[in-house]
């Protein structure tokens, strides 16, 4: 009887803590389409642009939901959605005394046909301003490879639907796509490294946030997924 009720205490427990970590509230991923804003309310600047309440995949779920992060209005892909600002502040912010931050990774489709050089200064970090008084920002070390255009097109879904966007006509020169994995957010931070190295962005997805991946989910489109595949790998238990 009583090793029955400890373990009774026993699981009770582990459901408790963790509750407290994955919350059952329903998280979302969004495949968030060019041109809308990564908010759910206007203000005088934008009073006339694209919201996240505007897409009526998110229009009918459950509220109040806020952006985990955010993308700019020029970049599609993976954005999360949520209830809980302890889950945003961890995907944000980082997990543990450490603060140990989740890894986003984003497909580039740049100008130019980008070369071995230009792919090992993005892994060691390149300066793109922006740092304490002005000057000079380093980036951290990066995770980066090329893409074919068959896992791009794989990866990073249809263009199809709510806010579809052409990209540039071949004949205004070549293209090429990279991967790029880094795990810091400053303001436009990729567009900015890629074009440090010679290769503007044209096109910009995120792919994956932790181990979450945008793979197989349409322009506007919404799925659930489970607050523990986010931070895949790491230790949330701190």
């Amino acid at each position: 009887m009583l090793a029955l009720f400890t373990l009774g205490v026993i699981s009770l427990l582990t459901l408790l803590t963790t509750s407290s970590i994955y919350s059952l509230s329903p998280t979302y991923a969004l495949n968030k389409p060019y041109g809308v804003l990564s908010q759910f309310v206007s203000n005088k600047t934008n009073k006339s642009q694209a919201l996240l309440c505007d897409l009526p995949s998110v229009s009918s779920l459950p509220e109040p939901l806020m952006a985990v992060g955010r993308l700019d209005k020029d970049t599609e892909g993976l954005l999360l959605l949520t209830s809980r600002g302890e889950f945003s502040r961890r995907v944000t912010y980082g997990v543990g005394p450490e603060r140990v931050r989740v890894e986003k990774e984003y497909f580039c489709l740049v100008d130019g046909i980008v070369d071995d050089s230009a792919l090992e200064r993005l892994r060691e970090g390149v300066e793109i301003g922006g740092g304490e008084g002005g000057g000079g920002y380093v980036t951290k070390r990066a995770n980066v490879r090329r893409v074919g255009c068959d896992e791009a097109v794989e990866r990073v879904g249809s263009r199809e639907g709510y806010g579809a966007k052409s990209i540039r006509a071949a004949r205004h020169g070549p293209t090429s796509w990279i991967s790029l994995a880094i795990k810091e957010g400053r303001n436009r931070q990729v567009r900015r490294m890629t074009a440090a190295v010679g290769f503007p962005t044209l096109r910009l997805v995120r792919v994956r946030v932790g181990g979450v991946e945008l793979r197989g989910l349409v322009s506007g489109g919404v799925i659930e997924v489970k607050e523990e595949d986010v931070f895949e790998g790491i230790n949330v238990d701190v």
